[in-house]
This record gives C-alpha cells, sequence and structure tokens, in this order.
C-alpha cells in the first residue's frame, strides 16, 4: 500500500516527534534523573537517549546521534555509566514520560478512547520498520511496551522517532552536510532548533557555528543575511524527501486511513501539551 510521504512527514512532524520530545524539555526528566545522580543537562540528555543501546561510549553515540559536539560528549561518557546503569537511566526516562504526560494533559486524556486508539495505531505502523542500518531504532525496538495507552503511545512514537532519525542521518551523508551544517542549515528553515539552543543542547559554540555558516555560504546555502538560499532551500526539501523515501515503510504499514486518523488524535494530544508549557517559547528558528 502506498501512502503520500508528504501526509507521512506532517503526521511525524506534528503528531509523532512531538510527542516523544514533550521528555527532552520536562522538569520531570531532570528531578528523575537528579535523583540517579545525573544532574547536568546534557549528560542527562546523552544518557536517556542512548541507554537503550547499554553502555556505550562518546564514539558510538557521536556515529548514532550525528549533531553533538565529540569533545563535548566525551566529557559525559562513558563516565555518566558509573553513576546509573543503563537500565536506571531508561526506568528514570519511562518514569519522566509518565510523569509530564500525566502533568500536561491531565487523566481524563490519559484515560480516553482517544488516547487508547492512537497508540494503537502509532504502535501499528511500528511493526512496519526495519531494523537494518537503523541502529537507535533497534536498539530501543528491544525494549518491552509498557501497558498504559500514554505510555504505549509515546513508546511507538519514539520507536517511529528514530526509525526516521536513522535515515535521516544516512540523506545527510548522501547530500553532503556535517553535523553542524545540519543544524544550522536546519534552523535557517525555521523549523529547527534555534541557534541559541543549538549550543544549549549540541555542545556548540560562537565560533563553531561562525565557521559553519561561512561553510554553507560559500557552497551556495545561506545567503548573507544567514537565510537560505534557493539552492539551499532545494537541499533541504531533497534532503528530506529522501528521508521519507528512507522512512515510508511503517507508514505504508498503517495506510492512509490509519495515518491520516494518527495525525489527528496525535496531534491534538501534541497541540494540548503544546499550550501547557510542554517546550519552550524561543526553541525553533
Amino acid at each position: 500500500m502506498t501512502v503520500d510521504p508528504r501526509a507521512a512527514r506532517r503526521v511525524w512532524h506534528g503528531a509523532i516527534n512531538p510527542m516523544h520530545s514533550t521528555v527532552y524539555f520536562s522538569p520531570d526528566a531532570v528531578t528523575a534523573f537528579g535523583d540517579l545522580g545525573i544532574t547536568d543537562r546534557l549528560a542527562q540528555n546523552l544518557a536517556s537517549r542512548s541507554a537503550a543501546m547499554g553502555a556505550v561510549g562518546a564514539g558510538t553515540v557521536a556515529a548514532a546521534f550525528y549533531n553533538y559536539r565529540y569533545d563535548l560528549m566525551a566529557q559525559h561518557l562513558p563516565a555518566v555509566w558509573d553513576t546509573a546503569t543503563p537500565a536506571q537511566v531508561l526506568a528514570a526516562r519511562l518514569s519522566a514520560a509518565d510523569a509530564t504526560l500525566r502533568r500536561l494533559l491531565g487523566p481524563e486524556a490519559l484515560a480516553s478512547a482517544e488516547m487508547a486508539e492512537a497508540a494503537e495505531l502509532a504502535l501499528r505502523a511500528a511493526e512496519g520498520c526495519t531494523r537494518h542500518g537503523r541502529v537507535l531504532y533497534s536498539a530501543h525496538a528491544d525494549l518491552p511496551v509498557p501497558e498504559e495507552a500514554h505510555l504505549r503511545l509515546w513508546h511507538a512514537t519514539t520507536l517511529l522517532r528514530e526509525h526516521r532519525g536513522d535515515g535521516h542521518l544516512t540523506a545527510l551523508l548522501t547530500v553532503g552536510l556535517d553535523p553542524l551544517e545540519a543544524l544550522v542549515s536546519h534552523s535557517a528553515t525555521g523549523k529547527g532548533f534555534s541557534l541559541k539552543w543549538v549550543k544549549a543542547t549540541r555542545g556548540w559554540e560562537q565560533e563553531d557555528i561562525e565557521a559553519a555558516v561561512g561553510r554553507l555560504r560559500e557552497r551556495g546555502v545561506l545567503d548573507e543575511s544567514g537565510g537560505l538560499t534557493v539552492a539551499g532551500k532545494e537541499l533541504r526539501e531533497e534532503l528530506e524527501v529522501q528521508t521519507d523515501r528512507l522512512d515510508a515503510a511503517p507508514y505504508a504499514h498503517l495506510g492512509a486511513a490509519g495515518l491520516e486518523r494518527l495525525g489527528e488524535l496525535g496531534g491534538a494530544f501534541v497541540m494540548a501539551a503544546f499550550t501547557a508549557g510542554a517546550y519552550p517559547a524561543d526553541l525553533f528558528g
């Protein structure tokens, strides 16, 4: 069954990725990881997302995450595993997701038929994911599926998020964007992290960003004001089209009607989370 790739992309951006990402900006996650003794925010982020792969070091995470500054990662990995085990981090992450969604959405939404339906649709889509060449997806696919509907939805959106992300890295290599060039050019679309958050969450310094901007200008991707040129817009669209192609299987498995329904249900939950303050106001663009 074929599904419009642009429709799948819209649902991923509007309902899947932001649902998973609620935990990254949550005070509940800060508390949960702090209780384990992991207090540095970057260390929390690195441990949280890499724990499914085991007690890995900076080299493995650099390959899987792509756009973090390596020397900063090396300050925290593998040292963080001396503070808490991957199993403890995974348990804390799930606990934080639980607390976050309860706080943002409320008990009525969590107990609703719509939540249960959204979870099952997302899990059905995830059945179409493939493991080969998908490091983060495959690691997370080995984790057990939670029992409660809101955590089933969060788990399924995690699988779908990492599946697309793994494919996106292949596309980045194909179009020739290095880690920071990928971030800077995405920020220039108005849909990626602001440069403030690129520095705060990925460890890059201002001089690194300025150097990446210079390389992108030389390549004709950015203009003198830092905006995307026509060629830059075409490059970013080519990147997304390639990513769509590599990520088509789960949505073909779900089908067009299921995809539309997942977008409707998941998008409503994401909007409620957004309204409740799930994401920083200056996060994008």
